[in-house]
Protein backbone atom coordinates (compact mmCIF):
# COMPACT_ATOMS: atom_id res chain seq x y z
CA UNK A 1 0.00 0.00 0.00
CA UNK A 2 1.01 3.59 -0.58
CA UNK A 3 2.78 4.90 2.51
CA UNK A 4 1.50 8.40 1.66
CA UNK A 5 -2.12 8.07 0.60
CA UNK A 6 -3.48 10.70 -1.75
CA UNK A 7 -6.17 11.69 0.76
CA UNK A 8 -5.58 11.12 4.49
CA UNK A 9 -9.30 11.63 5.16
CA UNK A 10 -12.07 9.90 3.19
CA UNK A 11 -15.78 10.42 3.81
CA UNK A 12 -18.34 8.11 2.25
CA UNK A 13 -21.97 8.36 1.34
CA UNK A 14 -23.94 5.40 2.73
CA UNK A 15 -26.88 4.42 0.49
CA UNK A 16 -25.70 2.82 -2.73
CA UNK A 17 -22.05 3.40 -1.85
CA UNK A 18 -21.19 1.39 1.27
CA UNK A 19 -24.42 -0.57 1.57
CA UNK A 20 -26.96 -1.83 -0.95
CA UNK A 21 -30.10 -0.08 0.23
CA UNK A 22 -31.44 0.85 -3.20
CA UNK A 23 -34.14 -1.83 -3.32
CA UNK A 24 -35.53 -1.00 0.12
CA UNK A 25 -35.48 2.73 -0.64
CA UNK A 26 -37.39 2.18 -3.88
CA UNK A 27 -39.90 -0.11 -2.14
CA UNK A 28 -40.33 2.38 0.73
CA UNK A 29 -41.04 5.25 -1.64
CA UNK A 30 -43.48 3.16 -3.65
CA UNK A 31 -45.32 1.96 -0.56
CA UNK A 32 -45.57 5.44 0.98
CA UNK A 33 -46.77 7.15 -2.19
CA UNK A 34 -49.39 4.47 -2.82
CA UNK A 35 -50.60 4.31 0.80
CA UNK A 36 -50.79 8.05 1.41
CA UNK A 37 -51.44 9.60 -1.99
CA UNK A 38 -52.59 6.76 -4.22
CA UNK A 39 -49.69 7.65 -6.52
CA UNK A 40 -47.72 5.04 -8.46
CA UNK A 41 -44.02 5.88 -8.84
CA UNK A 42 -41.49 3.98 -10.92
CA UNK A 43 -37.96 2.97 -9.97
CA UNK A 44 -36.67 5.34 -12.66
CA UNK A 45 -38.53 8.26 -11.07
CA UNK A 46 -37.20 7.38 -7.61
CA UNK A 47 -33.50 6.89 -8.36
CA UNK A 48 -32.71 10.62 -8.80
CA UNK A 49 -34.28 11.27 -5.38
CA UNK A 50 -31.71 9.05 -3.65
CA UNK A 51 -29.12 11.18 -1.87
CA UNK A 52 -31.68 13.84 -1.01
CA UNK A 53 -33.48 13.92 2.33
CA UNK A 54 -37.02 12.63 2.68
CA UNK A 55 -38.41 16.03 3.79
CA UNK A 56 -36.77 17.64 0.76
CA UNK A 57 -38.31 15.16 -1.68
CA UNK A 58 -41.74 14.95 -0.11
CA UNK A 59 -42.06 18.69 0.50
CA UNK A 60 -41.21 19.38 -3.13
CA UNK A 61 -43.52 16.70 -4.50
CA UNK A 62 -46.50 16.88 -2.10
CA UNK A 63 -46.10 19.59 0.56
CA UNK A 64 -49.48 19.03 2.22
CA UNK A 65 -48.79 15.31 2.69
CA UNK A 66 -45.05 15.47 3.34
CA UNK A 67 -45.15 14.66 7.07
CA UNK A 68 -47.40 11.63 6.61
CA UNK A 69 -45.44 10.40 3.60
CA UNK A 70 -42.21 10.51 5.62
CA UNK A 71 -43.81 8.70 8.57
CA UNK A 72 -45.17 5.88 6.39
CA UNK A 73 -41.89 5.65 4.48
CA UNK A 74 -39.83 5.36 7.67
CA UNK A 75 -42.11 2.74 9.21
CA UNK A 76 -41.92 0.57 6.09
CA UNK A 77 -38.18 1.12 5.67
CA UNK A 78 -37.31 0.16 9.25
CA UNK A 79 -39.52 -2.93 9.10
CA UNK A 80 -37.72 -4.19 5.99
CA UNK A 81 -34.08 -3.25 6.64
CA UNK A 82 -32.99 -6.70 7.76
CA UNK A 83 -34.70 -8.50 4.88
CA UNK A 84 -33.89 -6.12 2.02
CA UNK A 85 -30.53 -4.47 2.80
CA UNK A 86 -27.27 -6.18 1.87
CA UNK A 87 -23.62 -5.26 1.85
CA UNK A 88 -21.43 -4.81 -1.21
CA UNK A 89 -18.71 -7.41 -1.69
CA UNK A 90 -15.30 -5.99 -0.87
CA UNK A 91 -16.43 -2.85 0.96
CA UNK A 92 -15.69 -4.06 4.54
CA UNK A 93 -12.23 -5.19 3.43
CA UNK A 94 -11.57 -1.89 1.64
CA UNK A 95 -12.52 0.12 4.72
CA UNK A 96 -10.32 -2.07 6.92
CA UNK A 97 -7.42 -1.53 4.54
CA UNK A 98 -7.96 2.24 4.54
CA UNK A 99 -7.88 2.28 8.33
CA UNK A 100 -4.78 0.07 8.36
CA UNK A 101 -3.09 2.55 6.01
CA UNK A 102 -3.76 5.36 8.50
CA UNK A 103 -6.56 6.93 6.47
CA UNK A 104 -9.36 8.32 8.63
CA UNK A 105 -12.79 7.29 7.38
CA UNK A 106 -16.27 8.55 8.09
CA UNK A 107 -19.81 8.49 6.74
CA UNK A 108 -21.83 11.54 5.73
CA UNK A 109 -25.33 10.45 4.79
CA UNK A 110 -28.79 11.87 4.22
CA UNK A 111 -30.27 9.07 6.33
CA UNK A 112 -31.44 9.49 9.89
CA UNK A 113 -29.38 7.69 12.53
CA UNK A 114 -32.29 5.36 13.31
CA UNK A 115 -31.80 3.68 9.91
CA UNK A 116 -28.17 4.62 9.23
CA UNK A 117 -26.78 2.68 12.20
CA UNK A 118 -28.56 -0.62 11.36
CA UNK A 119 -27.45 -0.20 7.73
CA UNK A 120 -23.83 0.16 8.80
CA UNK A 121 -24.17 -3.03 10.85
CA UNK A 122 -25.70 -4.99 7.99
CA UNK A 123 -22.93 -3.80 5.66
CA UNK A 124 -20.27 -4.94 8.17
CA UNK A 125 -18.66 -1.51 8.15
CA UNK A 126 -15.68 -1.54 10.55
CA UNK A 127 -16.14 0.19 13.89
CA UNK A 128 -13.29 2.58 13.08
CA UNK A 129 -15.46 4.14 10.36
CA UNK A 130 -17.20 6.98 12.18
CA UNK A 131 -20.79 7.97 11.46
CA UNK A 132 -19.61 11.53 11.29
CA UNK A 133 -22.77 13.16 10.04
CA UNK A 134 -26.38 12.20 9.45
CA UNK A 135 -29.50 14.13 8.52
CA UNK A 136 -30.08 14.85 12.19
CA UNK A 137 -26.94 17.01 12.37
CA UNK A 138 -27.55 19.76 9.80
CA UNK A 139 -30.47 21.86 8.66
CA UNK A 140 -29.42 21.94 4.99
CA UNK A 141 -28.39 18.91 3.00
CA UNK A 142 -26.71 17.62 -0.14
CA UNK A 143 -26.04 18.97 -2.72
CA UNK A 144 -25.15 21.74 -0.26
CA UNK A 145 -21.73 21.20 1.36
CA UNK A 146 -22.83 21.56 5.00
CA UNK A 147 -23.29 17.82 5.76
CA UNK A 148 -19.80 17.04 4.49
CA UNK A 149 -18.27 19.99 6.31
CA UNK A 150 -20.08 18.96 9.49
CA UNK A 151 -18.65 15.49 9.12
CA UNK A 152 -15.15 16.89 8.79
CA UNK A 153 -15.75 19.14 11.80
CA UNK A 154 -16.82 16.17 13.94
CA UNK A 155 -13.65 14.36 12.88
CA UNK A 156 -11.48 17.41 13.54
CA UNK A 157 -10.41 17.53 9.89
CA UNK A 158 -10.37 20.04 7.02
CA UNK A 159 -11.67 19.87 3.46
CA UNK A 160 -8.16 20.21 2.06
CA UNK A 161 -6.68 16.76 1.74
CA UNK A 162 -10.10 15.10 2.04
CA UNK A 163 -12.17 13.08 -0.41
CA UNK A 164 -15.87 12.21 -0.58
CA UNK A 165 -17.07 9.01 -2.25
CA UNK A 166 -20.67 8.66 -3.38
CA UNK A 167 -22.98 7.12 -5.96
CA UNK A 168 -25.22 10.11 -6.74
CA UNK A 169 -24.94 13.40 -8.58
CA UNK A 170 -25.81 15.18 -5.31
CA UNK A 171 -22.74 13.60 -3.69
CA UNK A 172 -20.31 14.95 -6.26
CA UNK A 173 -21.97 18.36 -6.23
CA UNK A 174 -21.66 18.47 -2.44
CA UNK A 175 -18.02 17.41 -2.54
CA UNK A 176 -17.19 20.14 -5.05
CA UNK A 177 -19.06 22.76 -3.01
CA UNK A 178 -17.19 21.67 0.13
CA UNK A 179 -13.79 21.95 -1.55
CA UNK A 180 -13.23 18.19 -1.35
CA UNK A 181 -12.13 15.78 -4.05
CA UNK A 182 -15.06 13.70 -5.30
CA UNK A 183 -15.17 10.10 -6.47
CA UNK A 184 -18.31 8.65 -8.03
CA UNK A 185 -19.17 4.95 -7.87
CA UNK A 186 -21.52 3.37 -10.41
CA UNK A 187 -22.91 0.44 -8.39
CA UNK A 188 -25.58 2.57 -6.69
CA UNK A 189 -28.28 4.96 -7.87
CA UNK A 190 -26.38 7.21 -10.28
CA UNK A 191 -25.53 6.53 -13.90
CA UNK A 192 -21.96 6.71 -15.15
CA UNK A 193 -22.79 9.48 -17.64
CA UNK A 194 -24.52 11.60 -14.98
CA UNK A 195 -21.59 11.17 -12.58
CA UNK A 196 -19.04 11.99 -15.27
CA UNK A 197 -20.91 15.24 -15.94
CA UNK A 198 -20.12 16.45 -12.39
CA UNK A 199 -16.77 17.65 -10.98
CA UNK A 200 -14.80 14.53 -10.03
CA UNK A 201 -11.31 13.08 -9.71
CA UNK A 202 -12.54 9.61 -10.66
CA UNK A 203 -15.65 7.62 -11.51
CA UNK A 204 -15.21 3.92 -10.76
CA UNK A 205 -17.18 0.80 -11.63
CA UNK A 206 -15.79 -1.69 -9.09
CA UNK A 207 -14.51 -1.79 -5.53
CA UNK A 208 -11.08 -2.74 -6.87
CA UNK A 209 -11.04 0.45 -8.94
CA UNK A 210 -12.04 2.44 -5.86
CA UNK A 211 -9.24 0.77 -3.90
CA UNK A 212 -6.75 1.79 -6.58
CA UNK A 213 -8.03 5.37 -6.57
CA UNK A 214 -7.74 5.65 -2.77
CA UNK A 215 -4.69 3.51 -2.04
CA UNK A 216 -2.75 3.36 -5.31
Amino acid sequence: MNAHPRWPVVLFDLDGTLVNTIDVIVASYQYAWDAVAGRQVSREEILPWIGRTLPDVFTQEAPEQAVELERVYMDFNEAHLDSMVTGFDGIPELLADLNAAGIRTGVATSKRRRTAIPSLRIARVPAETVLACAMDDTTVHKPRPEPLLKGLEVMGEQAEGSCYVGDAVHDLKAAHAAGMAGIGVTWGAGSRDDLLAQPHVAVVDTVDELRAALLG
